[in-house]
């Protein structure tokens, strides 16, 4: 059909290609960007008057990789995050400046050192920042001059991330257990939403909401738990918290059904959980002893979904009002962390067997070697860009290569647009401590907004400080755009386009995993061995985590140019149907604890085999999985709502899906 005449052609950029160019809506982290000024803008003027500007801008390097690894909430996760790193950072720039200048010898040690840093990048997120730190300060100490002696070098760059865990570590004595129990409050409050909307079409949001919040909750309390001996009174009592949420969310998928056939929920229900939340971030404790739980005015229930949701309220209310929570009848839920030796010899062993480590570690090490060998080749003036941008955009657990490569030179040039005019006009000396005071606290204020946005905070920052080193003032501009592009082009050819897997969807083979293990959860939840609600609480715990991962890996994946965004997004209406029919699973186990009659064995059995039958056909993308339409049984049983999100999942999943 033709187009009207007169009417205008609307040019613009594919979703693809600009999903990342559009700030995530966040608050000012006004304690971070206050850490940040001081932390950067202190040493320059220590630096100045003491005659050794130079060390100065050392000692601030080392700070602005404290200050991008504080990524953390709980006070002990920070100090790992910040310290470890460090001491991976200090060995990367030994290694760089034993090597500086000795050409092909550097090209190589630069080679292996990111083959190591993409292979350790696989353990963890600390592992991966000191992955990061490592090869970030070897490329710096092989292309740029570092002062004499050699250990010189390492001990301000530590020296400056130390500084940053200092100011960090200030607030400590006050907010000991602060981010912890804001964490455990939230999940409470996130719960409360859920309840609010079930029998609506928000469910589906506020339930993934909720599994969020609850990973973010446990993972903060129990890493803190795994670090410390014994029991700590605070960590036990929010650990009693945060365990007792766990009925609640449960009772939900009934509530829901419940909900979408009799009307809404009584009121009463979100507020009083909303009651619960304010108790635990306010450190309520009742009078005398034992429980000081008030009495709750509910309604009465009289469905198995009620029933559930009462009992999982009232039990709720108790713990969190309780006085003192017994340290040794304390359940963790998803497992007791294992010792440190222990998750030490499983993370080795990850990294030397894993076929992903070794793949994640080659791409990095050719794309590197590739830079260095370049600019070895190639007159470049301060090369050691080029491989910082490779370093930046392919580090392989950050994200999409393509994305990071296009935003990554998109926030370069905003960067340098803004050092253009620091460099330009604002004269060097004492003028850079203000200056170097106001753009460190954007860094953190950046970063919450996106990677490009971070990237723009970041460069001028690295240029004055680059400046401060070598003095090359306005100079620096131009060709640390061309070696950004340099950068980005590498990464792009020979860590992207060559490499098939890193263009190729992964959804489907998650997602099939997550339906393998919830054709396990069905058994567990109907046909246990004796495991008891434990086993089915950690089962369905891990799936949700794992269909995190899933949607994790969606969004990701949309990023991506054609053909691989749009496949991607053929698989999500499969992803929401395996999530409702965990909830439908839950839903019938909390009904039949509740009152409702046991299902037929032979129904179970045959959701069961459904169920891998539909994972086998996910994970066989090239093959059709036929619909079956003999998934039947009692039509008014327990597992009817189940047997229909199974059906609907199925019929989605009959379209080729390559």
């Amino acid at each position: 059909m033709a187009r009207p005449a007169g009417t205008a052609v609307r040019l613009s950029p594919p979703a693809w290609l600009t999903a990342g160019l559009k700030p995530a809506p966040a608050p000012i982290p006004w304690a971070a960007a206050l850490r940040a000024a001081v932390a950067l803008a202190a040493p320059l003027a220590v630096g100045l008057a003491a005659g050794q500007p130079a060390y100065g801008a050392l000692v601030s390097m080392g700070a602005l990789s404290g200050v991008i690894g504080d990524t953390a909430d709980a006070y002990r996760m920070r100090v790992f995050n910040i310290a470890v790193p460090q001491l991976f950072g200090a060995v990367g720039v030994t290694l760089g400046t034993l090597v500086f200048g000795h050409g092909w010898l550097a090209v190589a040690a630069l080679t292996l050192v990111a083959l190591v840093s993409g292979m350790i990048s696989s353990i963890g997120a600390v592992a991966s920042v000191s992955g990061l730190l490592l090869l970030l300060n070897a490329v710096v100490g092989a292309g740029l001059p570092m002062p004499d002696p050699w250990w010189k070098a390492p001990l301000l760059l530590t020296l400056g991330g130390l500084f940053v865990l200092v100011l960090t570590l200030l607030g400590w004595p006050l907010r000991r257990a602060a981010p912890e129990r804001a964490a455990v409050a939230a999940t409470y409050r996130a719960v409360a939403d859920l309840y609010e909307a079930t029998g609506t079409g928000a469910y589906d949001e506020k339930r993934h909401a909720v599994t969020a919040s609850l990973n973010h909750a446990y993972d903060l309390v129990l890493a803190r738990r795994a670090r410390q001996h014994g029991r700590a009174p605070v960590l036990v009592r929010l650990l009693a918290q945060l365990n007792v949420v766990i009925p609640l969310a449960e009772a939900a998928p009934a509530a829901h059904l419940r909900a979408q056939l009799y009307g809404p929920l009584d009121a009463t229900i979100p507020v009083t959980v909303r009651q619960l939340a304010d108790v635990v971030e306010e450190r309520r404790k009742p009078g005398g002893h034992g429980s000081g739980a008030p009495e709750l005015e509910l309604p009465t229930p009289v469905r198995p979904a009620e029933k559930a949701v009462d009992h999982a309220l009232r039990h709720a209310a108790a713990v969190v009002h309780e006085a003192d929570p017994d340290p040794h009848n304390v359940d963790d839920r998803l497992g007791r962390p294992a010792a440190l030796r222990v998750r030490a010899r499983r993370a080795t062993r990850s990294v030397l067997l894993s076929g992903a480590s070794w793949r994640y570690g080659l791409r990095l090490a050719l794309c590197i070697g590739l830079a260095q060998a370049l600019v070895s080749l190639i007159a470049v003036p301060r090369s050691y860009w080029v491989a910082l941008t490779v370093t930046f955009v392919l580090k392989p657990d950050f994200g999409s290569v393509f994305s990071r490569a296009v935003l990554r030179a998109f926030g370069t040039a905003l960067g340098l647009l803004l050092a253009a005019l620091v460099l330009a006009e604002v004269p060097r000396g004492w003028w850079d401590v203000p200056v170097m005071c106001a753009l460190a606290a954007l860094i953190p204020v950046f970063s919450a907004k996106g990677y490009a946005f971070q990237t723009a905070a970041i460069t001028p920052v690295i240029l004055l400080l680059s400046d401060t080193l070598n003095q090359q003032g306005f100079g620096l501009v131009l060709p640390r755009l061309y070696d950004s592009l340099i950068g980005c082009g590498i990464a792009l050819i020979a860590g992207y386009l060559l490499w098939p897997e890193s263009w190729h969807t992964r959804i489907g083979d998650r997602l099939a995993d997550a339906v393998a293990d919830t054709a396990a959860y069905v058994t567990c939840a109907f046909r246990g061995n004796g495991d008891g609600q434990g086993a089915r609480v950690r089962a369905r715990r891990k799936l949700y985590r794992d269909l995190s991962t899933v949607r994790s890996e969606f969004q990701r994946a949309l990023t991506e140019p054609p053909p691989t965004g749009p496949r991607a997004a053929a698989w999500w209406p499969l992803v929401v149907a395996v999530e409702r029919i965990v909830d439908a699973t839950t839903a019938a186990r909390i009904r039949v604890d509740h009152g409702a009659p046991d299902p037929d064995p032979a129904e179970v059995t045959a959701v069961e085999r459904e169920l891998r039958e539909l994972a086998e056909g996910i994970r066989a993308s090239d093959t059709l999985v036929e619909v079956r339409t003999d998934l039947v049984g009692d039509e008014n049983g327990v597992l009817e709502p189940l047997r229909q999100e199974v059906r609907a999942a199925r019929a989605i999943a009959g379209p080729d899906l390559r």
